[in-house]
């Protein structure tokens, strides 16, 4: 190496070591888990989940840990590992499945395409921490059946302590709190009244 290619050859080591300095660690992927509860035997034949209604803040790829104190905190390195929109229909139609056995549950956005017996649409108004770290969930639903007029409405609330501190804690209380939602949602379609 000649005296005039050392200085280069530094200058160009330096940058590379730099920008290896910048770069951020791969960020964590996290999935929602579908959780199982009980059937019915009752239930439209088949059912269409349409595509999920997602407050703003919610519509990110980073995780959002709370939204209390007019602000929000979010987790930089800390993803879901797909759209949340798209993960929570997917679960969903998984959990509704499994409660409905006699009904064939259906997303809006997938590539089968019937005519349903009955449309669930689902609004979620909040997915994340209180200021005592408790996940909430807050959803509203209508179920609109073929033989009938006026749609079943109701609005869902669900708090669920995270069983320790840690995302993979939050993201396991947000499973379980999407699996409550199922819970009161099968019945509702099931049985075309209000849920308590």
């Amino acid at each position: 190496m000649t005296r005039m290619q050392r200085p280069l050859f530094i200058a160009l080591l330096g940058l590379m070591l730099g920008l290896g300095a910048c770069t951020s660690p791969s960020p964590q992927l996290y999935t929602i888990a579908p959780v199982s509860g009980a059937e019915h035997k009752a239930g439209p034949s088949v059912i269409v989940l349409q595509q999920i209604g997602l407050a703003r803040y919610l519509e990110r790829q980073q995780i959002v840990r709370s939204s209390e104190g007019y602000k929000l905190d979010v987790l930089e390195n800390d993803w879901w590992g797909e759209p949340l929109s798209a993960m929570l229909s997917r679960v969903l139609i998984e959990e509704l499945s499994q409660r409905l056995p006699q009904s064939t549950v259906l997303g809006e956005s997938g590539a089968v395409t019937v005519s349903p017996d009955a449309t669930v649409e689902l609004n979620i108004l909040r997915l994340d921490q209180d200021t005592a770290g408790q996940v909430i969930l807050q959803a509203q639903a209508g179920v609109n059946y073929k033989d009938q007029e006026t749609p079943l409405l109701q609005s869902f609330r669900f708090s669920v302590p995270p069983s320790g501190t840690g995302v993979q804690n939050e993201v396991a209380a947000i499973s379980t709190a999407l699996g409550q939602l199922a819970d009161k949602l099968a019945p509702m379609i099931a049985t075309r009244s209000p849920v308590r």
